[in-house]
């Protein structure tokens, strides 16, 4: 998968940038079965607009254009507004150069989104999220709410943890051992083990297991890289966004800037906007 180097791929990623197994993970999230020569043309952002770390995957399979996003840490409350913004970059990449000002209509795939959570908290097996949720009420202003809002974006999400949605699990094997193979790594780390090691540990056993085998013979070491690196940002963002509750959003705005993190970064982590991080 061709990335910015600015960003670090995820295991999700780099497993899941496969068309086949792609294809694999479409049909079992939606219940339907296609042909292996079903086309898949992955199109994924290459600077990532809402993620530090790269755990989307943008595809088309059958007149639809689909993105996946894996969340390990809290859901985000604003997914569906970023899935808005990404969504709108993904189609002004696949329509390139053609006219939208043309006589001429146009077709584009039509977008499904998907969340798959994989995170320590507890979560539903399934939930739809979707953007009219953050729509501001009306009602603040003496209206009435007669018809639905006419933009509207929802999102599918799935836990896919071990041992939740076995329907799902049982239809894509690579998700169902990519999941084993996370519930081990936490597995080993609640025992005492330090990441590092649980995640060495973790990827001799699955691979001695069968599960994830040959993806990780070939990529261990990768895997390894990718997956302490994606943890440790994980907690860097837990502890920055405690020590702005704590100690004042700007004060941290000002210690991220001195560490030379991207405002985009610190704008989410702090909440403040972007013009009061330049600022500072």
């Amino acid at each position: 998968m061709k990335t910015n180097k600015k960003f670090k791929a995820s295991v999700f990623s780099s497993l899941f940038s496969d068309p086949d197994i792609l294809r694999e993970l479409y049909c079992a999230l939606e219940g339907v079965s296609l042909p292996n020569d079903v086309p898949v043309v992955i199109n994924t952002l290459e600077d990532v607009l809402f993620m530090d770390m790269i755990n989307d995957i943008s595809f088309e399979i059958g007149g639809k254009l689909v993105v996946l996003i894996e969340h390990q840490s809290t859901i985000n409350p604003n997914i569906t507004l970023r899935l808005l913004m990404y969504i709108a970059r993904v189609y002004e990449q696949i329509m390139g150069d053609q006219n939208l000002y043309s006589s001429k209509h146009l077709p584009i795939p039509r977008p499904e989104f998907f969340v798959l959570y994989n995170g320590k908290e507890a979560c539903d097996d399934e939930m739809v999220l979707k953007l009219s949720d953050s729509f501001e009420s009306l009602a603040s202003l003496g209206l009435i709410e007669k018809d639905s809002p006419s933009l509207e974006l929802v999102v599918k999400l799935y836990n896919i943890n071990e041992g939740k949605n076995a329907e799902i699990a049982s239809r894509c094997k690579t998700l169902s051992q990519y999941s084993a193979f996370i519930a081990k790594v936490r597995e080993l780390e609640k025992e005492g083990q330090p990441r590092k090691e649980a995640v060495k540990n973790a990827i001799y056993y699955c691979r001695n297991h069968d599960i994830l085998k040959e993806y990780l013979k070939k990529h261990a070491s990768e895997v390894y890289n990718m997956l302490t690196t994606e943890w440790n940002w994980d907690d860097a963002k837990e502890v920055w966004q405690r020590e702005a509750r704590e100690e004042g959003k700007e004060q941290v705005a000002r210690n991220l800037l001195v560490e030379g993190l991207p405002v985009e970064v610190i704008q989410r982590t702090t909440g403040l906007s972007t013009e009061t991080i330049q600022s500072l």
